[in-house]
């Protein structure tokens, strides 16, 4: 009885967990671009932190999530790798996502901080033409 009253109470549950498909998470906020400090730290993926390279933090997107980023200003966007958490009173003033300068360059070289809509992408598959 005890067995029959768990999967009772179980496979709704899991019924609604695999049937939920969740579309591309979407958020409006403000963009900053990491400070020099934190050349050749590691970031929350263990690698070694470069202004050079396409990747962000953020603590609204899962580690290692591929996200494209919008300059709500100017319409430009890049798509980035989150690999870094940022420090919980950034997300309280407003900011959704970190940005390196590489990041910060193709989207218009915004000083300090900017408008963005950040949206969750699929991880991005090259193409050989």
């Amino acid at each position: 009885m005890k067995k029959f009253i768990f999967l009772v109470l179980f496979i709704p549950i899991l019924g609604i967990s695999q049937s939920k498909k969740e579309p591309g998470k979407q958020l409006k906020g403000f963009a900053t671009i990491y400070a020099n400090r934190f050349i050749g730290l590691r970031t929350a993926t263990g690698e070694i932190f470069k202004h050079s390279n396409l990747t962000a933090a953020s603590n609204n997107f899962k580690i290692n999530s591929w996200v494209k980023v919008t300059n709500l200003n100017n319409m430009k966007s890049v798509i980035v790798r989150i690999n870094d958490r940022m420090h919980p009173r950034m997300a309280k003033m407003g900011r959704i996502v970190d940005l390196t300068k590489a990041a910060a360059r193709l989207l218009g070289n915004f000083d300090g901080i900017v408008d963005v809509k950040v949206e969750s992408i699929p991880e991005p598959i090259a193409s050989i033409d």
